[in-house]
């Protein structure tokens, strides 16, 4: 009996025991049902995630691999398009016009949009929100309407060439169309907005107190800005020069339409490849190097920047 009473009231003879035991049930039975939730939150995460990453391996991984076997197909498996990349000048020659009109035209996109952001981030707020609604407004004319407009305002008999020989500034019109020239301005004009966006967001982040404290010790404007503002928003001009140059690296529609086929970029050589010659292992070879390019540029500038920061995710 006294056995019998034991089994059955284990509590009395040891409390503490016997609490902690009975204690571990719950526990046990909230971390289990913790651990079911969080699986199945996963579960439905990666169901959500299921068309985008569909997507994302039918229109970008695949045709990215068909492209990267092309560049090293003709007729079986063959280096030859990467050589004539290395050892044919017109190839040397067009990478050197791209990477040196995407630079003229990234610093020209700093030197232009810098201003612009920095007094859309120093002005009121609603002449600051017509000042980024007048750099946005570009962005609802497609690129190829603007190239066009472009081609129309450079042109020999265009409104610029007939100002500036109106106001006796030239006596014979300027060719600033089907050459490097127009190139660059309507490249300019087009990526604009993707260099002021990048400064503003990093510019009004900046504390206005750290300038009145500049102010405050005795420090001028110029000064102020120089020691104080323009560091803090070094990291946004990284930005902004990056994705500028970049986007710059691969333009087609404007050098094509304002440089008159005279101005040979990247982007360009692909297409005559195709067009003109059918030739894909080399227009593939063309594309897999300007894309090495890009993500040795992006490594690069990761080490400092943040690629959130760059690509507008923060």
């Amino acid at each position: 009996m006294g056995h019998g009473n034991a089994c059955r009231f284990p509590d009395r003879r040891h409390p503490l025991k016997a609490t902690a035991i009975n204690s571990n049930f719950p526990l046990v039975s909230h971390r289990d049902a913790s651990l079911g939730y969080r699986r199945r939150e996963h579960a439905l995460m990666l169901l959500l995630m299921s068309p985008a990453v569909l997507v994302v391996f039918v229109l970008l991984l695949i045709p990215l691999g068909w492209l990267i076997g092309q560049s090293f197909y003709a007729d079986g498996f063959t280096l030859e398009h990467y050589q004539r990349i290395f050892t044919e000048g017109i190839y040397w020659n067009t990478f050197w016009v791209t990477f040196r009109i995407s630079f003229i035209v990234t610093l020209l996109a700093l030197l232009m949009g810098y201003p612009i952001a920095y007094a859309a981030s120093i002005l009121p707020r609603r002449w600051s929100v017509l000042v980024l609604a007048l750099v946005i407004l570009p962005f609802w004319t497609s690129v190829l309407v603007r190239a066009y407009a472009w081609l129309i305002l450079l042109q020999r008999s265009g409104v610029v060439n007939e100002s500036l020989m109106g106001v006796g500034l030239i006596d014979a019109p300027l060719a600033l169309v089907h050459n490097e020239l127009g190139t660059i301005i309507a490249t300019v004009h087009i990526l604009l907005p993707f260099m002021v966006l990048p400064l503003y967001a990093t510019m009004q982040k900046i504390p206005h107190d750290l300038i009145q404290a500049g102010a405050s010790l005795g420090g001028t404007p110029l000064h102020v800005f120089m020691r104080v503002f323009f560091p803090l928003s070094l990291s946004g001009v990284l930005a902004g020069m990056t994705l500028v140059f970049v986007l710059c690296l691969g333009f087609y529609i404007t050098p094509e339409l304002v440089g008159g086929g005279r101005t040979v970029m990247a982007s360009m050589l692909v297409s005559r490849n195709i067009q003109l010659y059918s030739d894909w292992g080399a227009a593939s070879a063309v594309s897999v190097v300007l894309l090495l390019c890009v993500l040795a540029i992006f490594y690069v500038v990761s080490r400092l920047v943040p690629l959130e920061k760059i690509l507008g995710a923060k």
